[in-house]
């Protein structure tokens, strides 16, 4: 069944007031809400969907009903949304009827939107300890860029790090002689990291190099000409090197690593708890998926070497 496309706004926009109801609805999520321009745009690419279906109805945002969002669900449905995509729709509805409800709307609240099934759970992709050996093993450390390289792959590692806080990670949040470092993470919330001796002799090592290169701005990890290395940069270097290590480059990324830091972590013992702070996340549940991938790599380790575990 071929992907629904992404609908756009038309050029006269939504008749019917979904134009100007989409458009508040835009500002609250970023003025009152704080929300970014990437969430934003999810919000309001879901909205889009339910207006253009509304307008062929001819429904007006604040005339909807239970019926009329249980139809909408069920005509994505049947578009060939995937389960992830419609339980994300359902949060935008629930969204923006909550603002429509807020702002003094008489149609449908946040609790007429149907919940889809649940999305099956998709275990995270890691890599076993002798990759990860291989991954950072790969830069050639006898050249400036390569110890630089060797740097940030041993911190990401050691550290968990998503891409983008390791893209905009200061020099002066590094502790090398405590053994920690301190991001800000998603929304806005500071976290402190610890971090091993690997990673410390290499961050060491690029220290001594950094200065050479003239760096821009603060960042830990610069380019050539000094400037901070983007998301986009760091995650074509690591492809490079994912190659180079005899890994499928097209199932290492980032956040690969990060995944296998905390299942690395998991199976030399480190408390559930632990981790979901090294990580950053909110809720514990949200952790929890890598509890799954270290059960599932036990048992495969069991079936591998226990002399009773074949039929």
């Amino acid at each position: 069944m071929p992907r629904p496309k992404s609908i756009e706004e038309p050029e006269h926009g939504w008749p019917l007031g979904w134009g100007a109801s989409l458009r508040e609805f835009r500002t609250h999520l970023a003025v009152e809400r704080g929300l970014s321009n990437n969430t934003s745009s999810g919000y309001l690419s879901d909205l889009n969907h339910l207006a253009a279906w509304a307008c062929e109805q001819e429904i007006l945002a604040e005339a909807l009903t239970r019926d009329h969002l249980t139809a909408f669900i069920v005509s994505q449905q049947a578009a060939g949304k995937a389960p992830r995509s419609l339980a994300r729709m359902s949060s935008s509805l629930r969204a923006f009827l909550g603002f429509l409800r807020m702002e003094g709307g008489g149609g449908a609240g946040p609790e007429a939107v149907v919940k889809p099934p649940r999305p099956p759970r998709i275990l995270p992709r890691t890599l076993g300890e002798s990759q990860i050996e291989a991954l950072l093993n790969a830069p050639d450390t006898a050249t400036p860029l390569g110890v630089r390289d060797r740097a940030w792959l041993e911190l990401i590692y050691a550290s968990g790090l998503r891409v983008s806080e390791l893209a905009n990670l200061p020099a002066l949040s590094v502790y090398l002689d405590e053994g920690f470092l301190k991001v800000m993470g998603k929304g806005s919330k500071e976290r402190l990291i610890p971090f091993g001796t690997g990673a410390e002799r290499w961050i060491r090592a690029w220290l001594t190099l950094r200065p050479g290169f003239k760096p821009s701005g603060g960042e830990l990890f610069v380019g050539q000409r000094g400037e901070g290395l983007t998301r986009q940069h760091l995650w074509r270097l690591l492809k490079g090197y994912a190659r180079a290590a005899g890994l499928r480059a097209e199932a290492i990324s980032p956040h690969v690593l990060r995944h296998a830091f905390a299942t690395h972590l998991l199976d030399h013992g480190a408390d559930l708890r632990a981790v979901q702070a090294m990580l950053g996340h909110a809720d514990i549940s949200t952790t929890q998926i890598y509890t799954h991938v270290h059960q599932a790599r036990l048992r495969a380790l069991y079936d591998q070497m226990h002399p009773r575990s074949a039929p």
